[in-house]
Formats: C-alpha cells, structure tokens, sequence
C-alpha cells in the first residue's frame, strides 16, 4: 500500500483492537515492509497516539492509554452504537454527563455519512425508552443544533411557547445549556430584548443556527448554572407550621419525608411536634390532614380559619351527596370534624389551637 494517509488509518485501525500486533502481522495485512510499519508507528506517535512496543520474537505494537485523548477511528458498527448511546444519555440526562454527551452527539453527527446518519435516526424511531417521572421531552436534534450554535459561538433563530402558550420568534446569542435532572435550559441573550433569558428546550421548536457570529457577553452571574438556578429558586416560606401530632413520631416520618422544610421532635411515645414551612397554607393542611391522626395547631393563628373552611366545604359536599361512611369505606383513620359535618371547634378566634 503505498498510499501513506490511507496506511496510516488502516494501521490506526488495526491497532485500536485490544491486543498486541506483531510488527511482521501488520507488514503482511498492510502489504509493506517491517521496516515501513516502524516509521509508521513513529508518524502515528508524533501525532499523539501512545503506541507501545514490546521487544522479543514475538514482540509486537499496541495501542496504550496516554496523557491526552487522541483521535479514534470508528467503523460503522461502532459509530451507530455511540451515536445511539449518546442520545439515550443526552435524553435520560444522567447527571453530570448531560451536556458532554450533546456536545459529543453534535460532533459526531456531524462527521457520519449520510447512510449511518439514516441508521442512526431509523433505530432511534423503532425504539420507546422506559422513562421514569412525569419531566418534558426534549428532541435530541434540538439539542444538538444548541449544542453546536453555543461551541460554535452563532446566533439562533428559533419558534419559542411561552408558559401561557403564547408563540414567538426569537434571536438569541446562546451561552449554555445546562441540564437540570430531566428538564434542559439554554441560557442566552435576547437580541430582541436587549437582555438575558433563560429558554426551557422542551418549548423551543424550529432551532436555526443564522450563520453569524458573536462576540461572547459577559453573564449577570458566576455561571451558567448559576443564572438558572438564580432564576428558577422557590420564593421564600411565608407561614412556619407547628403543631403536635397524636401520632408516634417513627409513623409520621414514615408518611413525610425529612425534607429541609420539616422536622420531626418526639414528645411522648404517643405523640410529636411537627414543624414545616411552606408559601402555601393549603399545602401545609393537606400535610396535617393526609396524616389520618388527632393534632393541635399552635401556629400560625391563620390555619384556624383555613381549617374551619376546609372543614366546612367537606361538609356541604357529604351532605349533597346522601349519608356517607368514610370509616366503612377508606377502611382507615378518618377525621372527626369532617366526618360528622359538624364545625371545627377550636379556641380560633383567639389564635388557639385547632382540634379537628
């Protein structure tokens, strides 16, 4: 073979199998001389590929890992396989190799011939993944034109859903993608709106990459992952919940888990006091009520009167509905101010305790 680029990769080939060649194999495989496959095995070390040799009579040439990642040479098996295997990565968005793996995958996509970019795409149609949890999907070609516009630093166009369902068009210089267990967000600068936004990938459709480049801007924070996070935090707890459960504290963790808002502190081997914080009021009763046992409510004072209300339309709705048997058919604890109909009586009016 006497075409030195074409020997060089059928020689990178041969030598990315895991085993030893020797050096008189490769000569007669590549139909040269022992002493062309050593200048060979030179060329390919200037290049960076850690290629050792072993001495002897069966002494042969294998390739080893280095300080750095040289370039690999697939076959098509090969290459179908990690594409495949890079879009179930880029989809489940494992953690920590989310936006590597997009970046692989627009690389790769990149370089494939059109008939394994064909293989590619039929097996990813033919194949449903077991996903866990309700998160949005997200096309893994979408991804990888993202990918591409913010390595390759190019403006994008793209259609973009709003929460309300409004549609726009948008033109935005993108800085990142950042992953968040199953939901993606590109993270860019309007040119529009003369200002950052942060795009969840799920509601953009259409992505173009315009051709034109940019100059990156300076983010209004240390990072990628900081704007996002800056920008998707939970408002701060506005009510602080205690009240003491007639519940052995080991059976209320059970149902609650500890969470950073809530804390559990036995008081008796009968009863707790439980702790909790929240925004809503109406998540924090459904918390007391789902736990089926006897409670006071020492705080806030506002709970008492979200109680009567929750109490009193329980029971407008038993008693439009016939007589009704909770005990008898949930088959456990039950609550008796809402079963009976009657009012909550606590010391509300004074800020008391509530005793469903």
């Amino acid at each position: 073979m006497t075409d030195t680029p074409a020997r060089l990769l059928n020689l990178l080939s041969l030598l990315q199998t895991p085993r030893e060649w020797p050096g008189s194999e490769l000569a007669e495989r590549l139909q040269v001389s022992s002493r062309t496959i050593r200048r060979d095995i030179d060329r390919l070390r200037a290049l960076g590929y850690p290629v050792e040799a072993t001495m002897g009579a069966i002494g042969g040439y294998r390739l080893v890992a280095g300080t750095a990642m040289p370039p690999l040479l697939l076959d098509d098996e090969e290459a179908v396989a990690i594409a495949v295997g890079l879009r179930a990565a880029a989809g489940h968005a494992v953690v920590g190799i989310e936006e590597a793996s997009v970046r692989a995958l627009g690389k790769l996509l990149q370089v494939l011939p059109g008939r394994l970019r064909h293989r590619v795409g039929a097996l990813n149609t033919a194949t449903v993944p077991l996903l866990t949890g309700d998160g949005p999907t997200v096309d893994p070609e979408d991804l990888t034109v993202l990918a591409g516009a913010v390595t390759n630093r190019e403006r994008l166009r793209f259609h973009y859903r709003a929460g309300d369902g409004a549609e726009t068009r948008r033109q935005v210089e993108p800085n990142r993608l950042v992953s968040t267990g199953r939901r993606w967000y590109l993270v860019g600068y309007d040119l529009d709106r003369d200002d950052w936004r942060l795009f969840r990938v799920d509601r953009i459709s259409e992505p173009f990459p315009t051709g034109a480049r940019f100059t990156p801007r300076e983010l209004p924070a240390e990072d990628a992952a900081a704007y996002v996070a800056s920008k998707l935090r939970r408002p701060a707890a506005t009510h602080t919940l205690v009240a003491t459960l007639h519940m052995p504290a080991s059976e209320v963790e059970s149902w609650i888990s500890r969470a950073a808002d809530t804390t559990v502190e036995p008081v008796d081997d009968r009863s707790c006091r439980l702790r909790s914080r929240s925004d809503s009021l109406g998540y924090l009763a459904m918390r007391l009520l789902m736990l089926g046992c006897e409670f006071e409510v020492h705080e806030p004072p506002e709970m008492n009167a979200h109680l009567r209300a929750l109490a009193a339309r329980a029971a407008r709705a038993a008693d439009s509905g016939g007589p009704v048997h909770p005990a008898a058919d949930s088959g456990g604890p039950v609550h008796p101010a809402v079963d009976s109909g009657g009012p909550v009586r606590p010391t509300a009016d004074s800020g008391g305790p509530v005793r469903p």
